[in-house]
């Protein structure tokens, strides 16, 4: 029977008459990465907080290892780490001197420290940097520092909450390579992210919450699967054929048709959940009709939903920053 790193049951957590978290059930697989996924207020903040001991439920329970967030708080707290959404350091300290500060604090002699301290700086890319003031940091190497401040001593479970929030593509693909290697080295991750394609390259499972509830949770290939057997995605070549090819596409995919920030572009999803021969057949027949009504078409592809789609065929919004209700 697989380990679980998480278990909750119902859990809710209440601030005046808001329900951030409303029963919550979740089962997190150990030694995995975790997404969960959600819009604004979803309830993905104030859940981490609870699961790393740093809010108390007002309803249900919840396991981290087996041991009672309430009850084993303090055991708990010696098997987890959080990064929030804002790094944490001491900006007027040198990376370096970050790094010892925090492992002093938590028990290494000094020389262990800076030992610690050079092998994390080193493995996050950040050894030029060590003796230069945090404040003077990029983004991505501030979260690069905040992620090496939370495994000083190696969690057997690393809350991630938007990791990535803010930073350019270079800076995220670095944090995600850091993700991997931590959870190469037996690392549980449970990430909250706005990015659904970080959730679609890092987690083997997802949860997707809404208004505090478990809404929907699989692999990122089973909730894709769920909301229907494919998605059409056309680029035009004349963006004055957009609305009449919205008609035809609308018409032949008997589906409703989503037109792209893109002024060429329209998206639309196919029905037939794991009919993946009926989708491609209703796709070419569109096709046919789009160049029958004489509308130029660039590029035309028919793939699996994105998450994107997902998220908004489950919530009917997309998934954005969560406000942090504590």
């Amino acid at each position: 029977m697989t380990e679980l790193a998480v278990e909750t049951s119902g859990l809710v957590k209440v601030f005046g008459e808001n329900r951030a978290v409303d029963g919550l059930d979740l089962r997190v697989p150990a030694g995995t990465v975790y997404g969960v996924l959600g819009p604004n207020g979803a309830g993905k903040t104030t859940a981490v907080r609870m699961l790393a001991t740093l809010l108390r439920p007002d309803g249900g329970e919840a396991r981290v290892f087996g041991r009672d967030v309430v009850k084993d708080a303090d055991e708990v707290r010696r098997r987890v780490s959080l990064t929030g959404q804002y790094a944490s350091v001491d900006e007027d300290l040198t990376g370096m001197e970050n790094l010892i500060l925090l492992a002093r604090l938590q028990g290494y002699k000094k020389p262990a420290a800076r030992d610690r301290g050079a092998q994390l700086l080193e493995a996050f890319g950040l050894t030029d940097a060590a003796d230069r003031q945090v404040k003077n940091y990029s983004g991505g190497m501030r979260r690069r520092i905040d992620i090496a401040a939370s495994i000083l001593n190696t969690p057997d479970l690393l809350f991630l909450d938007e990791p990535t929030t803010g930073l350019d593509p270079r800076s995220r693909n670095q944090v995600w390579d850091i993700v991997r290697i931590v959870v190469a080295q037996g690392t549980t991750v449970l990430l909250t992210t706005q990015y659904l394609d970080e959730a679609d390259r890092l987690a083997s499972r997802i949860a997707v919450i809404d208004h505090g509830r478990l809404i929907a949770e699989g692999t990122p290939g089973q909730l894709k699967a769920s909301i229907g057997a494919g998605s059409v995605h056309v680029r035009l070549r004349d963006a004055a054929q957009r609305e009449q090819a919205q008609r035809v596409l609308s018409r032949e995919l008997n589906a409703p048709v989503h037109l792209e920030a893109d002024p060429v572009a329209l998206t639309a999803r196919i029905a037939e959940a794991g009919d993946d021969q009926a989708a491609a057949e209703r796709a070419a027949r569109a096709l046919a009709e789009l160049a029958a009504d004489g509308i130029t078409v660039d590029d035309f592809a028919l793939g699996q939903p994105s998450l994107d789609e997902v998220f908004l065929a489950l919530t009917d919004r997309p998934a954005t920053i969560e406000e942090n209700a504590a």
